[in-house]
Formats: C-alpha cells, sequence, structure tokens
C-alpha cells in the first residue's frame, strides 16, 4: 500500500469510530488494533522481556518505542507506541492491590508474566476467617482500607507531586474481575465445591468481592479529589476465568459485582460499561446482555453473530484470535477478519472494532497489522 492509501484508510477510520462505532455515516467497520509494547523486542530483533515492559529503563523504553514507531509509520502509516512517559519523581508510590485485600500474593517471573495467589487459602473456614478480615477493613468509613492500601509516605508524596506537577492520583475504573479474582484465591475446583457444599458463603465471597471494589474505587475518588458522585463515570473488568462458572454459578456470583458496580459508576447510558474476558464464556452472555454493555473482547469462539443476539448495542472489540495474529499467517489473518466483516453485516447493525479477541503478544508483527488493513479494506465496507 502507498502512503496516500494509509492516509485515506486512517481517515475513514477516523469517522468510523463515531458514536462507539455505530454511526450510520461511516462506510466500513473500525479498525481497533494498535499492538502493544510487548511487540518491540521481536519487531526489531531486540532482547528482552516482554511481559516486565514497565520494568525498563525509561530512556531505554523510550528509545524501543521511538524505533518502533518509525517502522509502524513506514508499514501501516501511524505511530503506535508511546515515546514520552512522565519522570520517575512524578509517578505515585505503588499502592496495594484488591488481591492484596483478600490477602494473596502477586509474584512475577521471567518470561511468565504476574500471577496472584493465597497458599493460605485452603478450606471454607479459611475462607470465612479472610472475609471476616476483610469485613473489618471495610468498617470504619473505609479508614482501616485506606491505611491498608496506601503506603506511609502517600500523603507527602501526593501533595508533592500535584504540586510539582499538577498530576492527580490515578482513578480505579479497571480491575481484575470478579471470577478471576477468586479463582486466583481459592482455586476453581474448590470454589465449585462451594458453590454446591456452602452456597452462602460462596455468594458471601462474591457480594464482598463487590463490595471492595466500589471501596477501593471510591478511595481512589477521594484521593483525586473528587466527592459527591462528581468522578468520572465509566467502568472495565477483565474477567478471563469466567468461562469456567456455569450460568448459575455466574448469577450468584459475578453478574452481582458488575451490576452493583456499573450501578454506581456507570449508570448513564454513554457510560463506559466494558467487560473482557478472551475465553470460551458465551454460556454466559444472556447474563451479559442484561448489563447493557458499550464494549466487550471475548474470547476468539465467541463470534460476531452469537454476541449480537444478546448485546445488540454492544461494540465489539474482536474476534481476531490472539494466536492467528501471532503467527503472522496472512492468509488466516484475512480469513477471520473477512468472517467477521461479513458477519456483522449480515446481523444488519454496526459496531463492529477489528481487533484480536485477547491480548497481542510478542511476536505478532506490523506485517500482520497491515494484513488486518488491507481485509478491512476489501471486506469491511458496509455499503
Amino acid at each position: 500500500m502507498t502512503r496516500n492509501d494509509l492516509d485515506n484508510f486512517w481517515n475513514t477510520d477516523a469517522a468510523a469510530k463515531q458514536e462507539n462505532c455505530f454511526s450510520l455515516d461511516a462506510h466500513r467497520v473500525s479498525m481497533g488494533i494498535r499492538m502493544s509494547e510487548e511487540c518491540v523486542y521481536s519487531e526489531l530483533k531486540e532482547p528482552g522481556d516482554p511481559w516486565n515492559i514497565d520494568a525498563l529503563p525509561l530512556l531505554r523504553r523510550a528509545e524501543l518505542n521511538k524505533r518502533y514507531n518509525e517502522k509502524a509509520l513506514k508499514t501501516v502509516g501511524i505511530p503506535l507506541l508511546p515515546e514520552q512517559f512522565p519522570p520517575a519523581e512524578a509517578v505515585y508510590p505503588p499502592i496495594r492491590r484488591i488481591g492484596e485485600v483478600f490477602g494473596g500474593t502477586y509474584a512475577r517471573g521471567y518470561r511468565t508474566g504476574e500471577w496472584l495467589h493465597h497458599e493460605k487459602l485452603q478450606t471454607p473456614e479459611d475462607l470465612t476467617a479472610q472475609l471476616d478480615q476483610v469485613d473489618s477493613m471495610l468498617a470504619d468509613g473505609y479508614r482501616n482500607l485506606r491505611s491498608f492500601i496506601y503506603p506511609e509516605n502517600w500523603d507527602g508524596e501526593k501533595k508533592r507531586i500535584y504540586g510539582d506537577f499538577g498530576i492527580l492520583p490515578p482513578l480505579l475504573r479497571h480491575i481484575r474481575g470478579p471470577v478471576t479474582l477468586a479463582t486466583s484465591l481459592y482455586g476453581l475446583e474448590k470454589l465449585s465445591y462451594l458453590a454446591v457444599d456452602d452456597e452462602n458463603l460462596f455468594i458471601r465471597f462474591g457480594h464482598t468481592i463487590g463490595r471492595v471494589i466500589i471501596a477501593m474505587a471510591e478511595l481512589s475518588d477521594r484521593e483525586a479529589d473528587y466527592s459527591g458522585g462528581d468522578s468520572p463515570r465509566g467502568f472495565s473488568f477483565a474477567d478471563d476465568d469466567c468461562s469456567l462458572f456455569s450460568p448459575d454459578m455466574y448469577r450468584k456470583f459475578g453478574h452481582p459485582v458488575l451490576k452493583a458496580v456499573f450501578e454506581q459508576y456507570a449508570p448513564d447510558p454513554g457510560n463506559m460499561r466494558f467487560q473482557h474476558s478472551d475465553s470460551a464464556m458465551a454460556h454466559l452472555l444472556p447474563q451479559l446482555g442484561t448489563l447493557n454493555l458499550t464494549g466487550c473482547n471475548f474470547g476468539p469462539t465467541v463470534l460476531v453473530e452469537e454476541i449480537r443476539e444478546f448485546l445488540p448495542q454492544t461494540r465489539i472489540d474482536g474476534c481476531l484470535a490472539p494466536f492467528t495474529f501471532m503467527s503472522n499467517d496472512r492468509e488466516q489473518i484475512r480469513k477471520e477478519v473477512r468472517r467477521d466483516c461479513e458477519a456483522v453485516k449480515r446481523t444488519g447493525t454496526r459496531g463492529l472494532n477489528i481487533y484480536t479477541a485477547g491480548s497481542i503478544n510478542d511476536g505478532s508483527s506490523l506485517e500482520s497489522m497491515l494484513a488486518v488493513i488491507e481485509a478491512v479494506i476489501e471486506f469491511g465496507n458496509y455499503r
């Protein structure tokens, strides 16, 4: 493709993104893929750990991204990765995360990414004791929770960073989903037994997760000086493991969490309500369809027409399989993009944003992104 062809593509794509990709004025489906920083190593043939990008020195990270963007401009017509980052002295100190509130531990390994576990949470009695501790932490206007989450130097650092850089603390508007959190902490097998043997404790676990999510989001609002419901709206979840729950289990455990959080943080029609779960969770679509999701990113076996049956007004980010994209098989990429474009046209709707049905991983090439662009041009016209 020529540079003019690419410029015309991106100009047209800007219109395709209007009205959450549902604009009737759009000529074709939207192109959502923008790559990820994981991809710099394979693309540039550089050594490095794609699972731990944040550990790179900022100058090295910026240098890699700049070189990547130079190649991206030539290949797909636009830069894709950030080249500037806030200085280290403008970054807020790390705070404890939701898994730690429940007594878990986050760990990282070379080329293994991050995982959450809780070695001592083995029995229903252990879980009950842990939930009692969380309930205690949620008492007293979240004072105990705040003192647990935020480090001792937080107040001083917040004053300094805001004074020197005008940067407020980040808000909590995205989090690990309730099922993935629970299976990481307690294990799927034990959770499944619990749903049968002690339904009340099973339901309590899910309910407590919902309470903690809302409490942590409210604390983040306070730290950023929002009050009285004037904070930014919208919320998203990443819940890969939701596919492991039966509809009945999810109805009792996961769905109430999303419903409660959305009611508080995304109550209006235009607010973002997003669910990512790159797994075979089609059996949960009827329940997710009651949540008025504005966006979704599901597994590569959960396809456009099936999603549309239950989520007619939801932007679909997908459904190109990540392993297809990472394998850089141009013909298979074209085949899957064509499948999705033709499927959304058969439904008589819009709202398709071509993306991978899950993460964009190291090994995914700019040439594969170009193959998607070419397939969108060839097959993605609505008219």
